[in-house]
């Protein structure tokens, strides 16, 4: 336990264990973000290759964040956002 203290468990996992049986999460939020960068890109007429030249990034990387193929930095995202969507970012915490 945190506290140092020994607690008696049936059976212990390793770290390696857990690794080779786990799966990425999938967050609903994650999903949610490519499909609305991409409403959001078809809504101001741009392509994929319009969006990537103005937010400074790739066409490829865009198609792979609209199809949940890539994690997205925070930083990323606001240049995409703002830079190439020409929209402003807003994040909450409910």
């Amino acid at each position: 336990m945190r506290n140092g203290e020994k607690m008696k468990v049936p059976y212990e996992i390793g770290a390696d264990v857990l690794l080779k049986y786990s799966q990425p999460e999938k967050s609903e939020l994650a999903l949610k973000l490519g499909q609305i960068i991409r409403e959001a890109r078809i809504k101001s007429g741009l392509t994929q290759q319009d969006l990537a030249l103005k937010s400074g990034t790739s066409r490829t990387y865009i198609s792979r964040i609209e199809n949940d193929r890539s994690d997205l930095e925070i930083a990323t995202l606001r240049k995409i956002i703002e830079t190439g969507l020409g929209r402003r970012l807003e994040i909450s915490i409910r």
